[in-house]
């Protein structure tokens, strides 16, 4: 079974906790800046085992008496049409997703703030929008020299001439579609505002990752510069939490590089910087609620290696370059692993060699590892997740889960009818039958029911598999990675 490295609820706890300890800090105003994923955090479940994807949502949730979000938008993604790789939509749909989103869970949405506005089409357009929606919606300018023109920025010609955001709330969560939205800049004319109405308020950061109480090489903290490894982000000792405290704390180059600037902002709006170093603005307890080290460790490795291929497959479809791959390369090595720490890999690569076909391999929560061929019927993804079933219900590997009564006539349909050139099915294909022949088959029955014991299996396949297939183990909890290659050497892939 899975193991536990992360308590999720001590988490909870001791953050909902910590925060409203900052927010008496500054006199009861206090604009939290939110890093990284709001929902479905699928990179810290999986490096710190036990957190739940939805703890931000769920800590959000323990604040909402006390909680205002503030959705930030930059007018240059408006306008070219920025699009989330994730989920494929617009970042201007994904404001109104996140709306949405927010209001079901109970918490309160008060305004869209536009920001670097210069009068753009796309951004009016969008603010006439939410106005006939009934949203609140601001303009923030770009500002000439910044962030490092300081005498400018905290100008009534700087960050003066930004809309004030009407906020009733003692917390104001700000946070964005993606990164570049502006969610500092936002968080700094609010203070500027604020500061001169006579309102006392304060900023904090709220990122789960690096975690600054770890090691700087912790296998945590490698895994997260993996994630970023397209925003050549690095993690460093916090050289002014050194030199303040004496004690060593883990940073990002970014947080680090920006603070002197940051510092002298505060300054000038405020009189004096509340921080003594970039790790002081944040206000993350993740590292304080690991409960077994070494699991995370170990998730955390497994983590890197997966980045790397991703990386691999990217570089080889013309999606990224190799600096990507060279970097996780690096971080591999001071990892101190390589691809066959997970045993899902070599066990992939023998079954290809073994068939003279695309296979894959999976290492089940139980610790076995499984392997699947490409056949006439099915493909590797899909004969793997039958195997695992089979291995998870005890269900005898000879017997069938779906007869061939129902999977020739789908293949059929596929090729006569639906011109498909590949009469295989793929997994949601074979969900699908399987459910079907469940109503009749009580080993069929049994199969269905293992398929939560699926999450947090880790996969690895000997070609790049279908967008379909991946998104469906993916939705299964199980962890994907395949070699850098396609089944077929067409130009043209479907």
């Amino acid at each position: 079974m899975n193991k536990l490295g992360f308590d999720n609820d001590k988490y909870l706890a001791m953050q909902s906790e910590h925060i409203r300890e900052r927010i008496s800090e500054f006199g009861g105003k206090l604009y939290l800046e939110f890093g990284g994923k709001l929902f479905d955090d699928y990179h810290a479940s999986r490096v710190l085992p036990g957190f739940q994807p939805d703890s931000k949502i769920r800590l959000l949730q323990e604040l909402k008496d006390d909680t205002e979000i503030v959705i930030v938008i930059n007018a240059a993604d408006i306008e070219a049409n920025k699009t989330r790789g994730d989920l494929g939509i617009t970042y201007n749909d994904d404001v109104l997703r996140l709306i949405d989103t927010f209001r079901e869970l109970g918490l309160y949405v008060g305004s869209v703030v536009i920001t670097r506005y210069n009068g753009q089409s796309g951004a009016n357009a969008f603010h006439k929008h939410l106005t006939q929606l009934g949203v609140k919606c601001y303009l923030h300018y770009s500002i000439a020299g910044y962030p490092s023109d300081i005498k400018h920025i905290v100008s009534d010609e700087g960050l003066g001439q930004n809309d004030y955001i009407e906020t009733t709330k003692s917390l104001v969560v700000i946070t964005a579609p993606g990164p570049g939205s502006g969610k500092m800049a936002t968080c700094l004319s609010q203070l500027y505002h604020d500061n001169k109405k006579g309102i006392k308020a304060g900023y904090a950061k709220f990122e789960t990752f690096p975690i600054w109480n770890l090691p700087l090489k912790h296998p945590v903290n490698l895994a997260y510069e993996a994630a970023t490894a397209d925003l050549n982000d690095v993690n460093m000792i916090d050289p002014f939490h050194l030199e303040a405290y004496g004690e060593t704390a883990v940073n990002y180059n970014r947080d680090v590089e920006i603070y002197p600037v940051l510092a002298a902002i505060f300054q000038k709006i405020q009189g004096s910087c509340p921080y003594k170093s970039p790790t002081d603005m944040g206000v993350n307890m993740a590292g304080n609620c690991i409960i077994d080290d070494e699991v995370c460790r170990e998730a955390s490795r497994l983590e890197i290696i997966r980045r790397y291929f991703t990386a691999k497959a990217n570089a080889f479809r013309g999606k990224s370059d190799e600096d990507q791959v060279t970097k996780l390369e690096l971080l591999m090595n001071q990892a101190g692993i390589d691809t066959d720490y997970c045993p899902a890999v070599s066990a992939a690569l023998n079954k290809e060699k073994s068939t003279g076909a695309p296979a894959g391999a999976i290492v089940l929560p139980t610790g076995d590892v499984i392997t699947g061929k490409t056949s006439s019927t099915l493909g590797a993804a899909s004969a793997l997740l039958l195997n695992s079933l089979k291995v998870l219900g005890g269900i005898d590997d000879s017997l069938d889960l779906i007869s061939a009564d129902i999977l020739e006539p789908i293949c059929g349909l596929k090729t006569q009818y639906l011109k498909h050139r590949n009469p295989r099915l793929h997994t949601d294909e074979v969900l699908i039958a399987l459910t079907i022949s469940a109503q009749t088959d009580p080993i069929a029955k049994l199969a269905t029911e293992q398929l939560s014991k699926l999450k947090g299996s880790d996969a690895h396949f000997s070609v790049i598999i279908s967008e379909e297939d991946e998104k469906i183990l993916r939705r299964l909890g199980i962890n994907v990675s395949f070699e850098p290659k396609y089944e077929h050497k067409r130009l043209y892939q479907k």
